[in-house]
């Protein structure tokens, strides 16, 4: 393995650092090489490519908005053996505790970046001696992403679409709602996804949703700090709606109330968000279940008969 490393780097120095993470789906280990230090991801499922491919995709879409750091991606790399790896920037990272408020206004910069550019890029078309198709500005207007990305280690469906409420209940809802058919046979979470399905377009009457572009995977463990600032990483990238983002980083902690107050200052929160959230943390809940098993049936079927009553 190291040798192909080295190989694909073009380095000749390759030296363990011996700073090693990874989490419930990949392990890492930091390398010293001719051009620096490097943090690199190994993964030995079949399918580790497509899940690599899809975070290096996601953390160049968001290293291109210039307003929260993540790793530099250097290159995805498949192994002799099965599996890949994925090289990237390393960064020394510690807790995010003193950047907690600017996090805040850096993901706020993120979701408001798409809308930005929108806003431009209609400007500019309504300037005189600039036609339509000059402009440098890329603006996105559907709903989805370019690659597949990977939410843990389950392929996510990003076709896009014009349709928020369709591309969630269709491309995140029932895919995961598909999954815990197939695997468990859970008549009662098909039962209760079959009645709310027709009632999700009720929690967004009066809500305007311009596609942001999203971390996709916002809990605790995928944040940190460096010395000139908050990091975010393990992105599961794809064009949302804004509120997606703060499902999960409500569910496990690690966020202060400095965060969302900051957060909240640039994009204030839309009537109807409470319901709005449940409804998005039973993504979550549904694809940890997918993920882990059984013990997040409860917390999944629990969300389903809230947003019924």
């Amino acid at each position: 393995m190291e040798a192909k490393l080295k190989k694909e780097l073009g380095t000749t120095l390759l030296k363990s650092t011996g700073h090693s993470g990874g989490g419930c789906i990949s392990e890492g280990q930091s390398y010293d090489t001719d051009r620096g230090r490097v943090f690199v991801k190994i993964n030995h499922k079949s399918e580790a490519k497509l899940m690599f491919d899809g975070e290096m995709a996601s953390l160049e879409a968001i290293s291109k908005t210039e307003t929260v750091k993540v790793p530099k991606p250097v290159k995805v790399i498949e192994l002799d053996t099965g599996g890949s790896m994925f090289v990237m920037e390393h960064l020394d990272m510690k807790g995010l505790s003193k950047y907690s408020k600017h996090l805040g206004e850096q993901m706020a910069d993120l979701h408001l970046h798409n809308k930005r550019q929108m806003e431009k890029l209609n400007k500019e078309q309504q300037t005189v001696g600039r036609g339509a198709g000059q402009s440098e500005v890329a603006a996105v207007n559907k709903f989805g992403f370019c690659v597949t990305t990977c939410c843990g280690y389950i392929p996510q469906v990003n076709e896009w679409q014009d349709d928020w409420v369709e591309f969630y209940s269709q491309q995140r809802l029932q895919h995961q709602v598909s999954l815990v058919e197939k695997s468990y046979g859970d008549r009662e979470a098909g039962e209760l996804w079959a009645k709310l399905q027709l009632k999700i377009p009720q929690f967004f009457t009066d809500v305007e949703i311009v596609p942001a572009l999203l971390h996709g995977d916002l809990w605790g463990g995928n944040v940190a700090e460096c010395a000139e600032g908050p990091v975010i990483f393990d992105p599961a990238s794809f064009y949302g709606h804004s509120e997606f983002e703060l499902a999960i980083a409500g569910m496990f902690g690690g966020f202060s109330s400095s965060f969302y107050s900051a957060y909240h200052d640039k994009i204030p929160q839309a009537p109807g968000f409470a319901k709005r959230k449940q409804l998005y943390q039973l993504f979550h809940y549904l694809n940890h279940w997918n993920h882990f098993g059984g013990g997040y049936r409860g917390s999944s079927v629990r969300i389903m008969k809230d947003l019924l009553k």
